[in-house]
């Protein structure tokens, strides 16, 4: 696996985190970090980033969904990854693809990398700056798909504010010019604040 220098996060969308070794045979668990887990059969070249951004070339061989307490998450077999050793090296690593590799979306949803440093404001006040995204889980950790992410908003005070991502309060979304409008229910900033 040749290594390269990430350029910047803006330029990399990330599939998954890759959290511990699975299996005897170089099987790594990973926290699945993309809504089209069925693409890793389509998509075989990907790229590991380190904590330092640098880039190792890498090969997705095989993947599965696993069921019980890691339902949610995907198990990955990597080429020339062979043993629990060389799976423990890579405990960390976010598996990445260029920005211009990503399949296209639906009109009504937006890459969550897409969302990161954006302003949100709420008719003409600025609520702050979206530093991650949230979604809600079960009691067993699998995702509920019916319940609106949670934008992580930094206020201009410091404050951390919840914002549900919900599609009836979302007015536009600029995404070069990283802006969110929203029209968020009368209340909503003073219970989180």
């Amino acid at each position: 696996m040749a290594a390269q220098h990430a350029e910047g996060r803006e330029d990399w969308t990330i599939l998954a985190h890759l959290l511990r070794p699975q299996g005897r045979k170089g099987e790594l668990l990973a926290e699945l970090l993309t809504d089209f887990p069925e693409r890793f059969a389509e998509r075989q070249s990907v790229s590991l980033r380190k904590g330092d951004g640098s880039l190792e070339a890498a090969t997705v061989e095989q993947h599965w969904l696993p069921v019980g307490k890691n339902a949610g998450r995907v198990v990955l077999k990597l080429q020339g990854i062979d043993s629990i050793n060389d799976a423990e090296r890579l405990s960390g690593f976010d598996l990445v693809v260029p920005v211009e590799e990503r399949i296209e979306l639906e009109d009504d949803t937006e890459y969550i990398a897409d969302l990161l440093d954006c302003t949100v404001v709420d008719g003409e006040r600025t609520v702050g700056i979206v530093e991650d995204v949230h979604f809600p889980t079960s009691s067993t950790g699998s995702r509920l798909s019916e319940a609106a992410p949670l934008l992580v908003v930094r206020s201009p005070n410091g404050d951390e504010l919840l914002i549900p991502f919900a599609k009836e309060w979302v007015q536009a979304i600029d995404v070069p010019g990283k802006r969110i409008q929203m029209k968020l229910p009368e209340g909503l900033l003073e219970i989180n604040g």
